[in-house]
């Protein structure tokens, strides 16, 4: 028994006696998982908000059998048919969200349908911009609505008769714009976290791991100039994997999506997009470098680097991921000072056309300015002989 309570007191000891081992095993865990499920129950509630937004619907005679039904659902701005076409526009621009257009004769003419007869039934037009998603959303409702009523009159009217395509107002810049948007933010998110990652702890935490560190130091170099020196070259090697990962994605998607590929050209966006794009790229490459380096520094061994920036990169991933959710990139200034939120966030408006000239320079200058102080922090963790040789 004393054995084994010797044993269980020298592994306890050396176990909270590392106190980054400690840390990383212990808190670590329960700091991420509470990071996690705040950011995500903030993007729900975002998410909700923005389907309570989209309950707004303009429909033209609107039959008495519906209006109690629809009411609960909606909230119904009755128009002229008239108006049709000028809310068609709207629709196609994102101005509105959903138009559904009844017969003004409705109830009657369900009412005496016969499917037998040959005769085509009532039909009911819903019009809709699939690029928006609130305009997607409303449109899944009420066709949800209008296909169980359907079945309970044993199918005697018709919802969107003909060609789909009449009804779906987006355009195939709109479509293309939605799927990027909404897709590529997130994954160049991945791909230049991993790309930052698989070089960034190899060249800090490595040098220390081999003792290489040290014959560094110790040239005339000044530390600043080193670590300005090693977060550049690791910001390029970063920066080709993200590129390289990306093409091969972007190439790829025709075989991957099928059919719903054919209104993805990347044509629909100009040079000065792309360039617009590249800086923000570059921005946050120099960023992500300039935090693992520091993170890596602070790591006695590539894998304790590894260990330390593998919850980042989650954190990271859960960013990327907002950018699939609905409402677009946030208008307000302000939040394009949040690390890593406003590269996506940036990077989501530019692919949907809806960028802010300002929102942009707040996100590029924000990450410089991030990234000097991590090179500052890096150049001070060259100076301490704890930090570079783990004593």
């Amino acid at each position: 028994m004393n054995n084994i309570l010797t044993i269980l007191k020298k592994e306890l000891a050396r176990f909270f006696g590392d106190k980054r081992l400690a840390f990383s095993s212990i808190l670590l865990p329960g700091l991420m998982i509470y990071i996690m499920y705040t950011f995500m129950g903030s993007a729900l509630s975002t998410m909700f908000e923005s389907t309570e937004e989209a309950s707004s619907l303009y429909a033209v005679s609107v039959p008495a059998s519906l209006q109690e039904t629809l009411s609960s659902q909606f909230s119904i701005t009755e128009v002229a048919p008239s108006q049709v076409d000028a809310l068609q526009t709207d629709i196609e621009n994102q101005d509105a969200n959903i138009l559904v257009v009844f017969p003004s004769d409705f109830d009657e003419a369900v009412a005496v349908y016969d499917s037998a007869s040959g005769a085509a039934a009532p039909a009911v037009e819903i019009y809709y911009n699939s690029a928006n998603t609130d305009s997607s959303t409303a449109q899944s409702v009420l066709v949800s609505i209008l296909d169980q009523y359907e079945s309970a009159l044993a199918n005697k009217f018709d919802v969107n008769p003909g060609d789909p395509s009449l009804y779906d107002l987006a355009s195939d810049r709109d479509s293309a714009a939605m799927i990027f948007s909404s897709m590529l933010p997130m994954l160049l998110m991945i791909f230049l976290f991993t790309g930052c990652m698989s070089v960034a702890p190899e060249s800090i935490a490595g040098e220390k791991e081999r003792g290489t560190i040290a014959t560094l130091l110790v040239t005339p170099v000044k530390r600043s100039h080193i670590a300005i020196g090693k977060i550049i070259a690791l910001s390029i090697i970063a920066l080709l994997s993200g590129i390289s990962s990306t093409l091969g994605t972007v190439l790829s998607m025709p075989a991957l999506m099928g059919a719903a590929s054919d209104n993805m050209n990347i044509g629909i966006y100009t040079v000065s997009d792309f360039l617009l794009l590249a800086v923000v790229i570059l921005s946050t490459v120099l960023f992500l470098v300039a935090v693992i380096s520091v993170i890596s520094a602070y790591a006695r061994t590539i894998k304790e680097a590894q260990s330390y920036v593998t919850p980042l990169m989650i954190i990271a991933t859960l960013i990327g991921i907002t950018a699939m959710f609905g409402g677009g990139a946030p208008q307000d200034w302000f939040y394009y000072f949040i690390p890593l939120y406003n590269s996506v966030q940036c990077m989501s408006a530019i692919f949907s056309f809806t960028c802010i000239p300002v929102n942009a320079l707040i996100t590029v200058a924000s990450n410089l300015i991030y990234s000097v102080v991590f090179v500052f922090i890096l150049t001070r963790m060259f100076n301490n002989e704890h930090v570079v040789f783990g004593k």
